[in-house]
């Protein structure tokens, strides 16, 4: 592995562009498939909370099992296959469009699957980039990760909003599916050598191995109490996203452009929020950073519900809220993960990546559902509400656990 800084190794950069070019698309569907459902199929709130719901899924069905598979083989084959898989499955959406098929049905499959791929892809890439950044760089590693994509998602979804209005909802998608197979393309490039591969081989069986990943989280406090922060924001933001671009096209009034430019606020906030997180990290400690981070996304949530009126009062609402989550949500994901990836050892981080998928993860469907069910029994706004509620009881759980105790990132993982 390269002791150079990040920015100066190949296979880093090559992992960056790859990762940053897939944001890219991803964005423009974050736009694009909640409007297929929505503006061509006519969805109401429980179909678009299925449809999260669907999405996400696949965590608490398969996260365990491939967080040991993850630790088990090389992590760039899954990576690379994943990409590929993901790219052809967003590409039966705009096929079928285009012979007059598509379905809600269709939709739901396609969420599951790429929700499916996504568990495999995104644990391997968590658990493979400590191969190629230094542990104590990883930081400094996620922040440039973290800062080109907000760049990349703000301009994927100002454009995913603007294709939207151009070629419709379901075309748009063409650009994500090229987006994963351009990744595809950039991981086999790597050729870093992995080396859990090597000594993967004494294997106690399935059930064991769950286990010690289970017991790698629950021995470790920190790890545990950042899992635990992360549930409950995790469940108001399923809830909050099942009903958001409901409330702004139906209660707001919004186009598929100005739509883009709202959700396109948050990667920009994203940008400091990447770059605050190493400065911030080192004058308060990562634990009390982290802290901080949950405030600021839950002020942010709570504005939302706010956006009613005049265009301005409509704007500033949104314009704020957006901004403030997107800062505290970005700066709180560049810190926790540096400081679990940095605590865990190698030949476990497949499986605790796992166990946090699965836990945090798992919250995803619940609340998904239940913002779609409350957004049609009390209305939208109310949905929203709710969701600001549980951001609000995240930050209590942070402040309560030791994190506030927790100054310093490792130079090196802590013992098995």
């Amino acid at each position: 592995m390269s002791a150079r800084p990040p920015l100066q190794d190949s296979a880093f950069r090559t992992l960056w562009a790859g990762q940053t070019v897939s944001q890219f698309g991803s964005a423009v569907t974050g736009v694009a498939l909640p409007l297929t459902a929505i503006l061509v199929l006519g969805a109401g709130p429980l179909e678009m909370g299925a449809l999260v719901a669907l999405q996400q899924l696949p965590v608490p069905l398969f996260g365990l099992f491939a967080g040991v598979w993850v630790d088990r083989v090389r992590r760039r084959p899954l990576m690379v296959a994943g990409q590929f898989g993901r790219g052809l499955l967003l590409l039966s959406i705009p096929v079928a469009a285009a012979a007059d098929r598509l379905t809600m049905l269709q939709l739901w499959v396609v969420a599951f699957g790429v929700g499916t791929l996504t568990v495999v892809v995104d644990l391997a890439y968590t658990s493979y980039l400590p191969t190629v950044v230094p542990r104590h760089e990883l930081i400094r590693g996620h922040t440039r990760l973290s800062m080109s994509e907000s760049v990349a998602g703000f301009a994927g979804r100002g454009l995913g909003g603007a294709l939207v209005q151009a070629v419709g909802a379901p075309f748009a998608l063409v650009v994500d599916s090229l987006s994963f197979f351009f990744s595809g393309l950039c991981l086999l490039r790597i050729r870093v050598v992995e080396p859990h591969a090597e000594v993967a081989k004494a294997r106690s069986g399935l059930a064991h191995e769950i286990r010690d990943g289970l017991r790698a989280v629950l021995d470790r406090p920190v790890v545990a109490s950042m899992i635990a922060t992360s549930m409950v924001g995790a469940l108001g933001g399923a809830m909050f996203n099942a009903v958001f671009v409901l409330f702004m096209t139906r209660d707001l009034g919004l186009s598929p452009f100005w739509l883009g430019i709202v959700l396109a606020v948050a990667p920009v906030a994203a940008l400091p929020g990447a770059s605050l997180a190493a400065p911030a990290s080192a004058r308060f400690g990562p634990g009390p950073t982290l802290v901080l981070a949950t405030a600021v996304s839950a002020a942010g949530a709570s504005l939302i519900p706010l956006a009613a009126g005049g265009a301005v009062r409509i704007a500033l609402a949104l314009g704020a809220g957006q901004l403030l989550f997107g800062l505290g949500l970005t700066l709180y994901s560049v810190t926790q993960i540096s400081l679990r990836q940095a605590i865990t050892p190698d030949a476990l981080l497949g499986r605790v990546n796992a166990t946090r998928r699965v836990v945090v993860f798992g919250m995803i469907p619940l609340g998904a559902l239940a913002g779609g069910a409350l957004g049609e029994a009390w209305g939208l706004r109310s949905a929203l509400w709710a969701a600001a509620g549980l951001n609000v009881a995240s930050l209590a759980v942070a402040l309560l656990s030791p994190l506030r105790q927790t100054r310093h990132l490792p130079s090196e993982a802590l013992a098995t």
